[in-house]
């Protein structure tokens, strides 16, 4: 199996649980040029991501080339329980993507 390319973690404090996402991707923006050739550098960025919980969207993102390479995001929802799992999807702009699961951790 192929290593995701999503780092994820999940804790649940107080009732709200706390979601980090680390993304490895390019996020060409299509503007930079290529130092050797000259020529420009295709655009490929993350379009979308989606997080559930128990099978409900949490969060949906819309993004661009605007945002940096390897990107980071965190996000938080009421609910959540030890053991319970949390999903973070991504889709690129060529058709590329990744999902990863992981369980929450802490105390409701």
């Amino acid at each position: 199996m192929a290593k995701s390319s999503i780092k994820l973690r999940a804790k649940v404090k107080n009732g709200v649980t706390t979601v980090k996402a680390l993304m490895s991707h390019p996020m060409e923006t299509g503007q930079r040029k290529n130092k050797k050739t000259g020529e420009k550098i295709p655009e490929h960025f993350i379009q979308e991501v989606v997080g559930t919980y128990n099978g409900k969207v949490v969060i949906t993102t819309s993004w661009s080339g605007g945002v940096s390479k390897d990107p980071y995001l965190s996000f938080s929802f009421k609910g959540g329980a030890n053991g319970e799992t949390v999903t973070v999807s991504w889709s690129d702009n060529k058709g590329g993507s990744d999902t990863k699961d992981v369980k929450i951790k802490g105390k409701k």
